[in-house]
């Protein structure tokens, strides 16, 4: 029996770019999966989304799962939902894209490789900066790319870890190892940290990839409050043990 596979979209505002991204999958390199994509809309307002969205699942028939939340519930609770829908449908492997294009989904086939195979993985990640110079040639902004190997090098600094990218959000679970952790947390961008730190807390073995990343034009005004939230997550974790 095949394997199953849950690959999971976030959107918002940007589901005109959903059906490019999906193109990108390397199905025949997933083929020996039983593989479902899952794409949640957080209640984009406007008509291109909900037409793109009807497109790509005519496309692509029952290998999509559509779903609409009726309000804006945030990043964290979108990934909860992804979650909670692998592990309810057993699926063996949970992997998170972005709807905005910004994570290139070839690297599905290495992450799937990596963590079904000999090396007992529990996690693979997407670095956009094991290759600094590509995370800048792929127009990251500067202040993310100080920002973000700051905060990596913070958090290695606190749990002896060797993470270049800990802000990233291209991942690929095995469920299995994420079912007993605690997703009563954040709903917003930080709920990717929370993930970590329980997966570092229960010494599970993470992988980090190199990969190449796009930064369209779209500017972020969460960065600093991220990083101030991100800072002190951190250090509350270390000193209580607690999210």
């Amino acid at each position: 029996m095949k394997k199953k596979l849950l690959i999971f979209v976030v959107t918002y505002k940007a589901s005109f770019r959903v059906l490019n991204l999906i193109n990108k999958i390397p199905f025949k390199k997933l083929s020996n999966f039983n593989y479902q994509i899952y794409i949640s809309d957080d209640n984009s307002d406007d008509n291109i989304s909900l037409k793109y969205l009807k497109l790509t699942k005519y496309k692509f028939g029952s290998k999509i799962k559509l779903n609409f939340n009726k309000k804006n519930i945030g990043y964290g609770a979108n990934i909860k939902k992804c979650i909670r829908y692998a592990l309810k449908y057993n699926y063996d492997y949970a992997a998170m894209l972005h709807g905005d294009n910004q994570y290139n989904p070839k690297y599905l086939s290495n992450m799937i490789e990596l963590i079904d195979g000999s090396q007992n993985l529990d996690a693979v990640v997407g670095s956009r900066l094991m290759n600094k110079k590509s995370a800048l040639r792929g127009n990251m902004p500067i202040y993310k790319y100080i920002g973000n190997i700051f905060l990596s090098k913070y958090f290695n600094l606190f749990f002896n870890t060797k993470f270049t990218d800990c802000h990233t959000g291209y991942w690929m679970y095995k469920c299995s190892e994420i079912k007993d952790l605690y997703l009563k947390c954040d709903n917003k961008f930080c709920f990717d940290l929370d993930l970590r730190l329980q997966l570092v807390q229960k010494k599970k073995k993470i992988k980090e990839i190199g990969i190449k990343t796009f930064y369209g034009s779209e500017r972020s005004s969460m960065q600093i409050i991220y990083a101030i939230r991100f800072f002190l997550k951190v250090l509350k974790f270390k000193l209580f043990k607690k999210l």
